[in-house]
């Protein structure tokens, strides 16, 4: 019978399947239900800066009695240590509820308004922590070194002052994106999420106004993805893997294994299918390795990885002459 335990950041997985950080994590009943369909591991939703601090300016802006200074930061005081509060809370009832990994996430875009928080995470129980950075950089004087440093200055910050396993989750726009995951292999951190799904702004012509486009990845959506993950795992060692976006069956786990992936998280296939297509994957996954002769993941890890294929070219490709040159 194939086995499908990996190691994820030092941590023992069952399988390759984790639950991204999202509304499914939310809750210990959702936790448990993610757990029962078969789920390796799961990252809470995030406790983001940028909420904390919209409630933080909306209770000034509603309150009253704020005309002194002292009040405000006791507002300011309060707000946060409500909310981090009741995320630590969440942390401790999911890890005494469920079997599985209990990876914590914080979505922030400053480098020191986390760090006090990150001391109280790791002593309310969570197995590891995953950055969930990134920063739309819109100064046309600011240059690519200073934008990618915030990243570096987080990560540095956080591994100071915990010694569970950090993880980082970051976007595809970095001029060059392996030599960002190599720093990050010598900078303290266990492994990289590649990639996260941002909002993304839509514009409604009948409106005029702004909207959030489709927040729910396709199928097609794992082509970026697992092009990034079968390079990086190649080129940059001592350091784990997710492929994240685009996961919506059990092929797509094999290829970004294949590739070189640890893990895969999914989202969007949870949420359009429900817990029970984690079970369908997980199946699919032993199945093909059954009918493939492979014993463990480790057996075909990496085996289409950018160093194992004849051709690794085709990684780097980035025109359509090739398939379109009898189309004239």
């Amino acid at each position: 019978m194939a086995n499908l335990e990996t190691t994820y950041l030092g941590l023992k997985l069952k399988n390759p399947v984790v639950v991204s950080s999202s509304g499914l994590t939310n809750s210990v009943d959702k936790i448990k239900k993610l757990e029962e369909a078969g789920a390796g591991a799961v990252v809470l939703k995030s406790l983001f800066e940028e909420q904390i601090n919209h409630e933080i300016n909306h209770e000034i802006k509603t309150g009253h009695g704020f005309d002194y200074p002292e009040a405000v930061d006791y507002i300011r005081g309060y707000t946060r240590d409500h909310s981090v509060a009741s995320y630590l809370q969440l942390i401790r009832e999911a890890k005494a509820a469920a079997g599985i990994p209990v990876i914590a996430s914080i979505n922030c875009f400053s480098a020191d308004e986390w760090v006090n928080f990150a001391q109280e995470i790791q002593d309310a129980g969570a197995d590891a922590i995953e950055l969930n950075v990134f920063r739309v950089n819109i100064d046309k004087n600011s240059a690519a070194e200073d934008y990618e440093q915030l990243y570096f200055d987080i990560a540095e910050m956080v591994n100071k002052v915990i010694t569970i396993p950090v993880s980082m989750k970051i976007g595809p726009y970095f001029s060059n994106l392996v030599k960002m995951v190599d720093r990050f292999s010598v900078s303290g951190v266990k492994g990289v999420v590649l990639f996260n799904r941002f909002y993304e702004p839509d514009i409604d012509i009948y409106t005029l106004q702004l909207k959030s486009a489709e927040v729910f990845s396709t199928p097609a959506d794992i082509r970026q993805s697992l092009r990034w993950v079968a390079i990086t795992s190649s080129k940059v060692k001592n350091i784990d893997i997710a492929a994240s976006t685009g996961i919506h069956d059990g092929a797509a786990i094999v290829k970004q294994i294949l590739a070189g992936a640890q893990v895969g998280q999914v989202c969007s296939a949870v949420y359009k299918n429900g817990p029970s297509v984690i079970t369908r994957m997980i199946d699919f996954i032993e199945k093909w390795m059954t009918e493939k002769n492979f014993s463990t993941l480790a057996d075909f890890r990496g085996k289409m990885g950018y160093r194992s294929i004849k051709n690794p070219v085709m990684y780097e490709r980035a025109q359509f002459m090739k398939y379109f040159s009898n189309f004239e």
